[in-house]
């Protein structure tokens, strides 16, 4: 049966935003703490009006190409071989990452969750595999099995916030949402980098939309929205309760905003609706990014998406991430910080940037990004600026 546009643009707008709402946002409170609300806020709203502008490059770019092209053919077709090599190897590492993040996070809450519901205790190393077998069904059967589920889990991910707002709002101190320290705001931005990557859904929802450039654009930019709101709300939360030094503490024990505002609190039903919370937020990002993944070797590798192709897909996109999640115990925290230090700003800020410089005196489409040559400009210095700050980050040239 045939989805209706509207449902499609629906369903095409919960995609993006669930897979923008991730682990990342979980990290959020820790990391942006240090700098406080308000110049958080002001960094919430740059980087989404640049990661929205970016996207919207990739999906000009996009509509340049043959229906079904996924981001290597793009690159190839707009940089050459040397930029497709470069893009491939970013992709895989940005995808693997990020899928390695959301197994290694998402697993050991649904295993506690069915220990606490059975009294049976599972093994750690058994933690990625619910997840895997779960929800990587609904990834192995493609796009439109993954619209159906998430509309569910975003369902779950809106209940849940909500009820966390209402008994949280009461415990809310503005005072402490009126500290700043603008010198410390460089420390959040490889985690908030993270929290604004939807981009790499763009080539599947260009499928899946049928290239209608209208919708598109809009699933895009309000698909976008959505997250920065609740970004910003969740911080009038997290920074309005817990204080600085609850914070730095999280930071430094590398734990996430909603268990720190449980153990906070001392209440264990609002522990547990915390982590209810961080499961769909996790599952709806592990879902569109591991599709994309699929989708991204499909392309790449010219498998066919028949029963032996979606197979040979569904173990080339979830065996590394495995692999990875069971020999290294700190995986979740360590592979989200280098996904948005490397990956995210890199291939979803630069390479759109570099695509479109290339390819706009050749190609002619449907569809443009606003702001002409000094938007992309704008967008290309800036990408390039906060690539060189983590680099010095990471370097140890500068650090926390």
């Amino acid at each position: 049966m045939t989805i209706p546009n509207s449902a499609r643009f629906i369903g095409g707008i919960l995609m993006v935003s669930g897979t923008t709402i991730g682990a990342g946002m979980l990290a959020l409170p820790v990391v942006t703490g240090f700098a406080g609300f308000i110049p958080s806020i002001v960094l919430f709203i740059l980087y989404w009006l640049y990661m929205t502008f970016t996207a919207l490059l990739m999906l000009e770019v996009n509509l340049w190409m043959d229906p079904h092209t996924n981001l290597i053919t793009m690159v190839k077709r707009t940089l050459g071989k040397g930029g497709q090599i470069i893009s491939w190897i970013i992709y895989l590492f940005l995808l693997y990452t990020l899928t390695t993040a959301y197994l290694a996070g998402g697993g050991p809450i649904l295993i506690d969750s069915f220990s606490a519901l059975t009294s049976i205790q599972l093994p750690r190393w058994a933690d990625p595999f619910p997840l895997l077998l779960l929800f990587g069904f609904f990834v192995y059967q493609g796009a439109r099995s993954v619209d159906y589920i998430n509309r569910f889990l975003m369902v779950g991910l809106s209940v849940s916030y909500i009820l966390m707002i209402i008994f949280l709002a009461p415990h809310v101190q503005t005072k402490l949402l009126q500290y700043m320290d603008w010198k410390a705001l460089w420390i959040p931005v490889s985690i908030v980098s993270t929290s604004f990557g939807f981009h790499i859904i763009i080539p599947t929802l260009s499928d899946y939309l049928e290239r209608d450039v209208k919708q598109l654009k809009w699933v895009i930019v309000i698909g976008s929205f959505i997250p920065l709101c609740v970004y910003m709300s969740w911080e009038i939360l997290t920074l309005g309760i817990i204080p600085l030094h609850g914070l730095s503490e999280g930071f430094n024990k590398g734990l996430d905003g909603a268990s720190l505002l449980g153990d906070f609190l001392n209440n264990t039903k609002l522990g547990l609706l915390a982590r209810l919370f961080s499961l769909f937020a996790i599952i709806t990002s592990f879902l569109g990014v591991s599709l994309s993944l699929r989708d991204f070797l499909s392309d790449g590798l010219g498998i066919k998406k028949n029963m032996q192709g979606k197979m040979m897909l569904y173990l080339f996109t979830f065996l590394p991430p495995l692999v990875i999640t069971l020999i290294d115990p700190r995986a979740f925290l360590d592979a989200l910080q280098y996904a948005g230090a490397f990956g995210v700003v890199t291939l979803l800020g630069l390479l759109p940037c570099l695509m479109a410089w290339k390819g706009r005196p050749l190609h002619r489409g449907d569809f443009q990004a606003p702001g002409g040559h000094w938007a992309l400009t704008i967008a290309l210095l800036i990408s390039l600026a906060v690539i060189s700050l983590e680099v010095l980050n990471k370097t140890g040239i500068i650090h926390e």
